[in-house]
């Protein structure tokens, strides 16, 4: 009885060494055993490991791939236009036992700090020494592998791989953005102050050519009329000098008829001539055949009045013996 209660104890302090001896490697991390504080021994392939109890510890790191986001951070480029830029990197632990002596107990809080250290002085000296007219262009990819050159380089020492830097955003300050806002819309502005000023002076253009055109075709079509107009009177004057040769007396009494129309118009006309004024040869009967009673002709009508009448014309020598005067004839239409 009294072995069997010693060996129980003795086997439970075993089992309880056998097990705190044994420890397991995920395939997503690798482990230092540490020793004091002192770097013993490196496990990197999964599976059971073993160490000693008590005076060994297993610190285990992370093996996957890593991001990084970089703090906003605000560069001056060549042309000192400042710009707000947001980075992130991608890296991974790939020598444990540096990154160990590296960072110490910290472990991966400290190397991200130690890493945003890295990546921003490599922001800062790579983009300040561009404009930013090369930051904002198809130039970006080669600043990002610059950045990341540089900054691999130095990760080296922390036993870490910098496997890609990305620029997620680059903006001005907000205490520039008002001012950037205003000179685009001015430039924008006078861009269309300029494609105005180019349309209207389309459009004058075009309207001085449309005039142009205007006045020629006027002028050749008033040419043309005129020349119509021309060869018109040209065939009346014939016709009139045709019917004149034909019958002379026809012709003077339609002349005279057309005057007598044209004269006496209007609601208050009248013409005070001499009796032996040719203009009323044809109203004295003489002039006509004595079987052909002859009526006064009859003036057109006025367009707001009655039409005119000519007055019958008085015998000269009634008028002579009646009045005393000398004969006159009056045409007067009412």
């Amino acid at each position: 009885m009294k072995r069997s209660a010693l060996l129980l104890p003795i086997a439970a302090v075993l089992l309880a060494l056998l097990f705190s001896s044994i420890f397991v490697v995920d395939e997503r991390q690798k482990a230092l055993v540490l020793q004091f504080g002192r770097v013993v021994a490196v496990k990197e392939e999964p599976g059971l490991a073993f160490k000693l109890p008590l005076i060994q510890d297993v610190v285990y790191y992370d093996d996957r791939i890593l991001s990084r986001d970089v703090d906003p951070l605000e560069v001056t480029p060549s042309d000192d236009r400042r710009l707000v830029v947001d980075a992130f990197a991608r890296y991974r632990i790939v020598d444990v036992e540096t990154f160990r002596e590296a960072v110490g107990p910290g472990g991966e809080f400290a190397a991200e700090q130690r890493l945003d250290s890295i990546l921003r002085a490599e922001l800062r000296e790579v983009l300040g020494s561009v404009s930013s007219g090369d930051i904002l262009s198809e130039d970006r990819a080669a600043l990002m592998l610059r950045i990341a050159t540089g900054a691999r380089a130095e990760a080296q020492d922390l036993g870490l791989q910098i496997i890609d830097v990305r620029l997620k955003r680059t903006d001005l300050p907000p205490q520039n953005l008002d001012a950037t806002f205003a000179r685009m819309r001015a430039e924008r502005e006078r861009e269309a102050a300029d494609e105005i000023a180019r349309g209207e002076e389309a459009a004058q253009r075009i309207r001085a050519q449309a005039d142009r055109t205007v006045v020629e075709l006027t002028s050749e079509a008033s040419r043309e009329a005129e020349i119509v107009r021309g060869e018109a009177d040209a065939n009346r004057n014939r016709i009139f000098a045709d019917a004149f040769s034909s019958d002379p007396e026809f012709f003077e009494f339609y002349r005279s008829l057309t005057a007598y129309t044209r004269a006496l118009q209007g609601s208050n006309s009248t013409l005070v001539l001499s009796p032996d004024s040719e203009f009323f040869d044809y109203l004295k009967t003489d002039r006509l055949s004595p079987s052909v009673p002859v009526a006064a002709p009859q003036a057109p009508a006025a367009p707001g009045g009655g039409g005119g009448a000519i007055a019958p014309v008085p015998d000269a020598e009634d008028e002579a013996s009646d009045t005393g005067a000398p004969p006159v004839e009056q045409a007067e239409t009412n």
